[in-house]
């Protein structure tokens, strides 16, 4: 089986309150300091990146089904831009290939809890 289905798959075995447990975990928050995500993107307004709760509005917050959140880890891992141009001016987000796909999701699940 693909490694990206069985990622995605395995996410969809989560239940929604570890989306809600994300938004106080400190461990998930500590990763995403060393990780320069306070850099550009903050809770509650925009820095370079979007705010975080305009990226969970956006995807639906607590809400949003397994495969957002497999996407958004994917995105945090890899990078890019495109998706938020119109708040970023076209500045891309930084890859942070050195993540692991569950610290990843743990982080997207932190996001979208906000």
């Amino acid at each position: 089986m693909n490694a990206k289905y069985l990622f995605v798959a395995a996410i969809a075995l989560l239940p929604l309150s570890d989306i809600a447990h994300a938004a106080g975990d400190p461990k998930v928050k500590s990763i995403m300091a060393r990780s320069d995500c306070f850099t550009c993107h903050s809770v509650d307004h925009q820095v370079i990146g979007p705010a975080y709760k305009d990226i969970a509005k956006h995807y639906q917050g607590t809400k949003a089904p397994a495969a957002t959140i497999a996407r958004l880890a994917e995105k945090i891992i890899k990078g890019g831009n495109g998706n938020w141009n119109k708040v970023t001016g076209g500045a891309p987000m930084t890859a942070h290939a050195t993540l692991s796909k569950a610290q990843a999701a743990d982080m997207a699940k932190w996001v979208l809890a906000q």
